[in-house]
């Protein structure tokens, strides 16, 4: 079992994203380095996958060799920002099914507004992989979750880039059998609901928008 937050340390991890932080850093360079650090979060939110054997030729001799086992893996990206990770980890995992979760985080409230949800068939057969750059106030990806469970998932794993502690308690109340990976925990929310010191709005420095 995975624990319930699992912050990367790794030093490859750690640099791209205090590239990412910094305010001047390009909209074309900010993406492709949220894809690029998808990869290596995926890398160990992946780390546990049920495998097994497969009787293969090599070029020199015949083996039993590790494949992994069950259906496909389902990415589900909460959009919009959810897409600039979505993205990097299918280009590790191409194979692997893919859903969204349209949820917009009304501005006085701060409570999730559904708009959009489209997920794969038989959730309960796949690994899920829920994937938004930001867990701020846990609100949204609460919600999110919840609509997966609602349509089967039962193995579920939440992947982050930046989270606030506030948001890490606010998953972890709503759904402690969820693990989180991300690349940092930082100090807090300010009163508009931004991660604090963090790296502004995912979405906005990913398409160029504000």
């Amino acid at each position: 079992m995975m624990e319930h937050l699992t912050v990367v340390k790794h030093p490859l991890v750690q640099h791209k994203l205090t590239l990412m932080r910094e305010q001047e850093t390009p909209t074309a360079v900010f993406r492709q380095l949220l894809r690029e650090i998808s990869q290596l979060l995926a890398y160990e939110i992946t780390r546990e996958l049920p495998m097994e054997m497969k009787r293969i030729e090599t070029p020199v001799a015949p083996m039993d060799a590790p494949v992994l086992a069950g259906r496909k893996m389902a990415l589900v990206s909460i959009l919009r920002a959810g897409n600039g990770l979505l993205d990097g980890i299918l280009e590790l995992i191409p194979s692997a099914r893919v859903g969204f979760v349209g949820l917009y985080r009304d501005e006085e409230t701060l409570e999730p507004v559904q708009y959009y949800f489209k997920a794969p068939e038989n959730l309960g057969e796949r690994l899920v992989i829920a994937v938004d750059p930001m867990l701020a106030t846990g609100n949204s990806s609460a919600a999110a979750i919840d609509l997966l469970k609602d349509a089967g998932a039962t193995d579920i794993r939440f992947l982050c880039l930046l989270a606030a502690p506030e948001g890490v308690e606010r998953m972890k109340a709503a759904h402690p059998d969820v693990p989180i990976v991300t690349a940092a925990v930082d100090e807090k929310l300010n009163e508009k609901g931004y991660i604090v010191p963090g790296l502004g709005d995912a979405g906005d420095r990913m398409f160029g928008t504000k």
